[in-house]
């Protein structure tokens, strides 16, 4: 019931914020909004300020702002309080503010947590290597900096676990490490396969990354700009890998992957739990952007054909672009959610 309860604000603060972007600059553009809701599905509460209804929705997952004109034509009102009334740099900042909200937040969260439990070091130096595993007997020891793997240059301890996620466990894999002494060396590694006690396959190469703690202003500052960089990285390298089939989609987590995730974070406390809500609202954020319909990205896309051809793209057009994404989007979610249970049993 906890791990719920931390499920439910967790997402909900994000789409909250998310929304909450769109709101906002919808409002300072003149856009009538009619309706800000919290979730999906049936209403469970509702009341009215202003001109736009304010709800809460039966299924904690989700939610939305509705701006006039943005599913076509509407008549009832005035064409300048619409959404395609708007000037195209107008347009832009309501669509763009959902995933800016959600970047602005997630970089709040990363100082906050520098600041108040102290800044971890990013540098991709190794802080243990086991005995017996297939690192140690490669060679790789304690203080050992990674500057590649399979050519890919490693900058961060992100970088090292992103890089290693996405190679071919099956196949011994390049490290280009820079030992304490200052030699660099090239090593090749085939991680050892086992099988965890729920009856899955792990690959093990026994390396532990744990980086010191610093404190500070600087210290902070430091970590929130490395870290937020490193969160974009990993979000773009991801989508990339999915698209050239490094990643299969079979590897993605839906809600019930993020519940899962939700329980195991909250053993680490509320530190662990903040980093969370900064990793998912800077993905939230990143995939909002990407150009593809019932995304904002998509949105977008047609915000810079309007100015590249001097008019816009009729509404109804738009509207039906976006409606057959977000049906192939819930497909997605659908197929992802599935994997997410069958990785349950």
């Amino acid at each position: 019931m906890v791990t719920l309860i931390l499920f439910i604000i967790l997402l909900g603060s994000i789409i909250f914020i998310h929304e909450g972007g769109h709101f906002l600059f919808a409002k300072l553009t003149g856009i009538y909004v009619y309706e800000f809701a919290l979730g999906m599905g049936p209403k469970l509460f509702s009341f009215k300020k202003g001109e736009t209804e304010y709800s809460l929705r039966a299924i904690p997952i989700g939610g939305f702002c509705q701006l006039a004109g943005e599913e076509g034509e509407d008549e009832n009102l005035p064409k300048d309080r619409t959404l395609p009334g708007k000037k195209p740099w107008q347009k832009f900042l309501v669509m763009f503010f959902g995933a800016g909200f959600n970047f602005i937040s997630a970089i709040l969260v990363l100082f906050f947590i520098a600041i108040i439990w102290g800044a971890t070091s990013t540098e991709p130096i190794l802080s243990s290597v086991e005995k017996g595993s297939p690192a140690y007997d490669a060679g790789l020891r304690a203080g050992d900096e990674i500057l590649e793997i399979n050519g890919h240059d490693i900058w961060t301890i992100d970088d090292i676990s992103l890089y290693i996620t996405i190679s071919d466990p099956e196949e011994e894999n390049e490290f280009v490490i820079k030992k304490e002494n200052g030699d660099v060396e090239t090593y090749n590694i085939k991680p050892e396969k086992v099988k965890t006690d729920d009856g899955d396959t792990s690959y093990i190469y026994g390396i532990g990354m744990q980086g010191e703690e610093e404190h500070g202003f600087l210290a902070a500052i430091d970590y929130t700009i490395t870290k937020t960089g490193s969160l974009f990285k990993q979000m773009w390298v991801t989508v990339l890998n999915l698209f050239t089939g490094g990643i299969r989609l079979s590897q993605l987590s839906g809600p019930v992957g993020i519940y899962e995730v939700v329980g195991a974070q909250a053993s680490g406390g509320l530190a662990s739990l903040l980093y969370l809500f900064s990793f998912l609202s800077i993905n939230v954020g990143f995939i909002n952007l990407l150009p593809l319909p019932a995304f904002d990205g998509g949105h977008i896309l047609f915000i810079i054909i309007e100015k590249i051809k001097g008019s816009p793209v009729k509404p109804e057009t738009e509207a039906k672009f976006h409606a057959v994404g977000l049906f192939l989007l819930m497909l997605l979610m659908i197929y992802v959610t599935f994997y997410d249970i069958l990785r349950l049993f």
